[in-house]
């Protein structure tokens, strides 16, 4: 794989740690500030938000921008944000700071994944999306235990320091890595590395207008898979929002093993996005029938056999290694559907996946505030997930079954 793509994973790792160490700094940050827990929760929820925001609007701000210059301008956003929070005097100023890094959250892995595609056979692209979102994943299974212990070690501030340095770093790796694109056709192109001559790099097309970005909305299948997205994402998210809830109160589990129970979740999440992105490249949509149907049993399993500690470890792992082995399904698909113009609906993916987050926060508080108990998020999960895979068999069928994979314009190497 080229190693832009690790450049990439880079940015993706301290983009997801920006997203989930404040999770555990919490506490802390909602004390130095003299805020509600309620209100230090909007520095979770005003991210969550600006997310969806940035991932359509800055997306289509950036659209005819070079895709690499975009991911820099996006990754100094990146940093700006991260420094705000980190050096902020007030609550707001860091609120402000948690939106700015969030606006380029959603347009980094929108224009990444159609830009880490374009770098690879087409047989490769899904295995290639997932190298870029391990970033995400490694930044769950290590960075945010590390954050946490960073933050409460040395205090939260030092968290959002180490996190601006990640960004630094991730700055200077998609610069010195990550091949630059043209975007106009009829301009001269130099040869690629590696090539013998500037004829083996052929021109590729001019960027899409916003108006071709947008027809890529017409299209059915597309709006399956964001429908598809938030629904696979959301019934995941239904279970996992309130897990802390269900591991102590149902399977027994102390409180100060959370922390490392999460860890083995974000293990999970890690090997899943590996091999949800390979299988993806061999069948796309027999791989998102399969891991729908498997993710919505593992829900359900799971809300059964919590009271049995072993048996919720396993449940844990496994619902980890499900709910994202989507990922690169998911963002792949839509990418074939809106293959002519795929940067925005790429974007509008991403954005998809924190609507997901929100619906199964939503939905699991439900069942609790409900009184159904504390296996109720589990369930209602499990019954998102059916309706995802409903949607999926759906749209599968409207295609005649499996459709044929459109072969990506090749990325121009500058």
């Amino acid at each position: 794989m080229p190693l832009a793509l690790y450049a990439l994973a880079i940015g993706g790792f301290g983009i997801g740690l920006t997203e989930f160490v404040i999770m555990g700094l919490l506490p802390e940050v909602g004390a130095d500030f003299g805020v509600t827990p309620t209100v230090a929760g909007y520095l979770i929820s005003g991210y969550a938000l600006a997310v969806a925001v940035g991932g359509v609007g800055l997306t289509a701000l950036l659209n005819r921008v070079d895709r690499k210059r975009a991911l820099l301008l996006l990754m100094v956003l990146f940093i700006a944000g991260n420094l705000t929070s980190a050096l902020a005097p007030t609550y707001e100023v860091m609120l402000a700071g948690r939106v700015l890094a969030a606006l380029c959250h959603g347009a980094f892995f929108g224009i990444g994944a159609v830009l880490a595609a374009g770098l690879v056979p087409v047989h490769r692209k899904a295995a290639a999306i997932s190298i870029m979102f391990a970033g995400l994943t490694t930044a769950t299974v290590l960075g945010v235990p590390f954050g946490t212990f960073l933050g409460q070690a040395f205090g939260w501030r030092s968290t959002f320091w180490a996190i601006t340095v990640i960004g630094v770093v991730a700055f200077a790796g998609i610069a010195a890595l990550v091949p630059a694109t043209k975007t106009a056709a009829t301009s001269a192109v130099p040869a690629a590395r590696g090539a013998t001559s500037a004829t083996e790099a052929a021109p590729s097309a001019s960027a899409p207008s916003l108006r071709t970005e947008l027809s890529a909305f017409r299209s059915t299948q597309v709006w399956f898979s964001l429908v598809a997205t938030v629904l696979g994402f959301g019934g995941m998210f239904g279970g996992f929002t309130y897990i802390a809830f269900t591991l102590t109160e149902v399977s027994g589990f102390a409180a100060t093993a959370v922390p490392w129970l999460l860890v083995l979740f974000g293990v999970g999440l890690f090997a899943g996005n590996i091999v949800g992105g390979r299988a993806a490249d061999r069948n796309l949509g027999r791989t998102l029938l399969v891991l729908f149907a498997l993710l919505t049993l593992v829900l359900s399993g799971f809300a059964l056999v919590a009271h049995l500690k072993w048996a919720a470890l396993v449940a844990l792992l496994l619902m980890g290694f499900v709910g994202f082995a989507t990922v690169p399904g998911l963002q792949m698909r839509i990418m074939d559907f809106a293959a002519k113009a795929p940067t925005l609906a790429s974007g509008a993916n991403i954005a998809a996946f924190n609507v997901g987050n929100a619906l199964g926060a939503w939905a699991g508080g439900l069942g609790l505030a409900a009184g159904l108990g504390y296996t109720s998020p589990l369930w209602a999960g499990a019954l998102i997930t059916l309706v995802g895979l409903a949607v999926i068999a759906v749209a599968v069928r409207l295609r005649g079954g499996e459709y044929a994979r459109p072969a990506p314009e090749p990325v121009q190497v500058l």
